[in-house]
């Protein structure tokens, strides 16, 4: 769905990345799953290696899709991770999906606690873990909810900002989606641009790493968060990748890690800071004059989409003609391919067109009998 309401109040501090400069995005890295104190240790030393981690995270409960699967390492792991704070100096995160697994988490000095999106579907779920945050000042991550669905991320927050927190961010970690893809889970990147124009104040970082499926595709995918002003990045890295027990083709190893982030290109949010703002704000005025045209433009075929409506309903004509509608769009798309348009962009536009043409003729035919 897509969110059509107004500006979202929630209170938010800033979580500070731990890196030498504060410009940096917040760097959260580790393996999918706890599995010994030895591989925690060793990823951790790694990772503290590469001078671009602030913050060390490990899965100690996983929900799985199916039951059978490794569910993680539970409890057990917990003084695992205190010992990876102890001797690296680096702060910790883990999943919760419940009040108990908060209250085991906070026993154990975890200082960052992120919500899966399984859990953030689930609204039931996320006012329990709201419930047993009251009183805390520990920072919360919420992933977006597995379905597309703007207003369920934006109950999740609420519900966790209302019980007091206030370091308070979202991580975008894609959409489960029955279209074939590249991609793991889809990024829809609409998704989480409505959530920043809802919440403008709310940081928003990305997971690469669930998004792509495989390593392959996460520096692109990084790169291309970083383009869209995420605050920062949640990749999962593991000292040996092949023995993974979860999640093995989507984990880096440390080296790779240090390799992508130094990498990946940090620009400059705002324009001020450009060296040619005059160019840039001109190309941005061209933008904005285009856009009004093409408002311009839909308005008034929506208005002869309206008059074919009445046409139709007074000859008692249907209003899907697809012998008509299947030759416009093999035409536009073939004129778009031409003028340099992506394929994929002008199908997801036309059919868009397409259904608001059908929603306007069908008001039109089923408002009242046509008069004779």
């Amino acid at each position: 769905m897509t969110y059509t309401g107004a500006k979202v109040e929630i209170e938010t501090e800033h979580i500070p990345n731990g890196l030498e400069n504060p410009e940096w995005p917040l760097l959260i890295a580790g393996p999918c799953s706890a599995e010994s104190e030895e591989q925690l240790i060793d990823t951790a030393k790694k990772l503290k290696a590469t001078k671009r981690v602030s913050i060390f995270r490990a899965g100690i409960w996983k929900p799985r899709t199916r039951p059978n699967s490794f569910e993680g390492i539970g409890v057990k792991g917990l003084p695992w991770m205190q010992q990876v704070k102890k001797e690296t100096g680096l702060r910790i995160a883990t999943e919760v999906a419940n009040a108990e697994h908060v209250e085991l988490a906070l026993k154990y000095e975890v200082d960052l606690l992120w919500i899966g999106a399984r859990t953030s579907a689930n609204p039931f779920s996320v006012q329990e873990i709201a419930d047993s945050l009251k009183g805390t000042d520990v920072s919360v991550l919420i992933k977006n909810p597995v379905n597309p669905d703007t207003e369920l991320w934006i109950g999740a927050l609420e519900r966790i900002s209302k019980a007091g927190i206030r370091k308070l961010g979202a991580i975008h970690r894609g959409f489960s989606s029955h279209e074939k893809s590249v991609f793991r889970n889809s990024p829809m990147w609409n998704i989480p641009i409505e959530l920043k124009a809802a919440c403008p104040q709310l940081p928003i970082i990305c997971d690469p790493s669930h998004i792509c499926g495989n390593t392959e595709l996460i520096p692109f995918i990084s790169q291309k968060a970083l383009d869209m002003d995420v605050r920062g990045l949640m990749i999962e890295v593991h000292n040996n990748p092949q023995c993974a027990w979860s999640d093995a083709k989507q984990q880096l190893t440390p080296e790779k890690y240090g390799e992508l982030i130094y990498g990946l290109l940090l620009r400059s949010v705002s324009p001020m800071q450009c060296d040619d703002q005059t160019a840039l704000s001109k190309m941005r005025e061209d933008i904005d004059l285009l856009d009004d045209e093409i408002i311009q433009k839909l308005s008034l075929r929506m208005k002869i989409s309206n008059k074919i409506g009445q046409y139709k309903k007074e000859n008692n004509v249907t209003i899907l003609q697809m012998n008509r509608w299947n030759d416009i769009v093999k035409h536009r798309i073939n004129m778009g391919k031409a003028m340099g348009l992506n394929e994929d962009f002008l199908k997801a536009y036309l059919n868009l067109i397409h259904q608001e043409s059908i929603n306007v003729q069908s008001t039109v035919m089923n408002d009242k009998p046509v008069k004779k």
